[in-house]
């Protein structure tokens, strides 16, 4: 039986996510209703430019008043997409003292906070969902942290940043230098002006620490997490990666130690075999492999941004936390119960592929060789190429620690006949 009082919700944020949640709330209102046993109302809608045309948002619901909106009092469901972290941390945790449950998109915030934020969810017996965080509209928080709740999940290994994944296909399928293929995703609205947290990492970090978290059930916050961003990747590297079968993806990695005692959490670039399920993920789209010890290997993939499938994302979770409004109860909340120690990227271990520009004589490559094995770092494959007294030497490895091979590197730098390191970057996903 469908209850006749509705649900009401409050909007935080109205652009183009918030827009497109304001638009399907009122287009598939009645199937909303169904599915949730009530009605759903738009009750407020909280910008910063309150004389905007906003279609299909009545101006009466429009208020610059966000903090006086969530204190109503009457509300069910604060819908949190504005971003950044205040005044969003304050709002949600106002509307939690204020009796409503919230759906929020904000990774930056739960990366930070999301402990907090939880325990403030839980002291006022309300929700706090937020699949749209990661991955857009890419179901993957409610599979890790209720599908597979019963499972052990050792590694998640993913492109979740649409930008960087269409800079580096372009990169990978053209040619194109780095500066080229950002101009090209400027000009089709896929990066920023200013594309700094996507390329440098800081986007991908946040959804790691976000993963990390659930799939461990471990606090891992966003300063846990190693970036590098993809800035210095160069054509270069690209035809390295393909002479060894590979392409290049910017990853974010989470993984259980093989004792299961730690866990790490890194962002950073790397060769990926051609046959990875992973390597074939072309443009903007965004896909997540998940590898746990029952269900074996789990891939998740669609498009990881953008008005519609983001507000895809949010509607689902205002679904779900709206059967439980009705139901009197509440969903999964945070699960920190492990409690496992967060390793540094020092105890990393995964294979490497450097390239180095030698004297092209004889003997460089007996000396470099006794510099990986003095550092314990095992070789895989090298080969050399020269010219003019000049050679570039492409060393691959077996697993390594990055601090065995940070020093080896060092190393490798005060050797006369080592001219420069051109690059060096890990191998994933074998």
């Amino acid at each position: 039986m469908m209850r006749t009082r509705p649900l009401k919700v409050a909007l935080l944020g109205c652009g183009v996510v918030g827009s497109e949640v304001a638009r399907i709330m009122t287009t598939h209102a009645d199937d909303l209703a169904a599915r949730i046993g009530a009605p759903v109302e738009l009750a407020g809608v909280a910008v910063r430019r309150p004389d905007k045309v906003r279609e299909g948002v009545p101006a009466e619901l429009v208020t610059t008043d966000a903090t006086a909106l969530v204190k109503r009092g009457d509300l069910d469901i604060v819908v949190e997409v504005i971003g950044g972290i205040e005044p969003a941390r304050t709002l949600i945790t106002t509307a939690f003292e204020h009796g409503a449950s919230v759906v929020s998109a904000n990774k930056a915030l739960l990366a930070q906070d999301g402990a907090a934020l939880h325990a403030a969810a839980e002291a006022h017996g309300k929700d706090l969902y937020y699949e749209a965080a990661v991955a857009g509209a890419i179901p993957l928080i409610r599979p890790l942290r209720e599908s597979l709740a019963g499972d052990k999940v050792n590694r998640v290994l993913g492109i979740v940043n649409g930008t960087t994944n269409f800079i580096l296909d372009k990169m990978d399928t053209t040619g194109a230098g780095y500066q080229e293929a950002l101009d090209e995703a400027t000009a089709l609205g896929y990066a920023e002006a200013d594309p700094t947290a996507d390329v440098e990492g800081f986007d991908a970090a946040a959804k790691a620490a976000i993963l990390a978290g659930i799939a461990f059930h471990t606090r891992v916050r966003l300063d846990d997490v190693h970036r590098e961003g993809m800035t210095e990747v160069t054509a270069a590297d690209f035809a390295s990666a393909k002479e060894m079968g590979c392409t290049i993806k910017l990853l974010a990695i989470c993984e259980r130690a093989e004792d299961g005692a730690s866990v790490t959490a890194r962002v950073h670039p790397a060769m990926i075999p051609l046959s990875h399920p992973l390597a074939s993920v072309r443009g903007a789209y965004n896909a997540v492999f998940v590898e746990s010890d029952a269900a074996g290997q789990l891939m998740f993939y669609g498009p990881g941004a953008g008005g519609a499938p983001t507000a895809s994302a949010v509607l689902g979770d205002l679904v779900a936390v709206g059967r439980n409004r009705i139901g009197g109860t509440t969903g999964p909340g945070e699960s920190a119960y492990a409690a496992l120690p967060v390793s540094p990227m020092g105890e990393v271990v995964t294979r490497y592929h450097i390239s180095l520009d030698v004297a092209d004589k004889p003997g460089v490559l007996a000396q470099v060789a006794t510099v990986f094995a003095e550092h314990g770092v095992s070789i895989d494959t090298v080969r050399q190429q020269g010219k003019d007294g000049e050679a570039s030497l492409v060393v691959v490895t077996h697993r390594a620690s990055d601090a065995a091979l940070g020093g080896t590197v060092e190393a490798l730098r005060k050797l006369d006949t080592v001219r420069g390191v051109a690059s060096i970057m890990r191998v994933e996903g074998e």
